[in-house]
């Protein structure tokens, strides 16, 4: 079974960027669209940010944009993503994910099967 394993994490303050990284244990993803969600307490799990497989093309959640790299190394099996002055209301559980079928949205997190344990993030102001 194929793992996701993100890092990166942590407590921050606001104004600083972070660097997050998801690993995958297999390959295969290499060929698939990869994202990011985040979700904060008592809300609903947000899209943050996708890239296709060539690592051409890259979407991002409006909360974000602008602000945010999102990248892959297929070699090292590795989506990345960047998030620059970091706000309070950034703190959220960031996972990665894949969407390995179908045809729904990158932006919508139904469509995506694989998903990673997370990697809290806590900006303090």
């Amino acid at each position: 079974q194929v793992r996701l394993v993100e890092s990166g994490g942590g407590l921050v303050l606001a104004g600083d960027s972070l660097r997050l990284s998801c690993a995958a244990s297999d390959r295969t993803v290499s060929e698939n669209i990869m994202g990011w969600f985040r979700q904060a307490p008592g809300k609903e799990r947000e899209f943050v940010a996708a890239v296709t497989p060539g690592g051409n093309v890259q979407s991002y959640g409006d909360s974000v944009k602008g602000r945010s790299i999102v990248s892959r190394d297929n070699a090292q099996v590795t989506i990345y993503l960047q998030i620059n002055n970091l706000r309070p209301e950034d703190t959220a559980v960031y996972y990665c994910a894949v969407k390995r079928y179908g045809s729904g949205s990158r932006m919508d997190a139904s469509s995506y099967d694989l998903w990673g344990q997370g990697t809290p993030v806590t900006v303090s102001s």
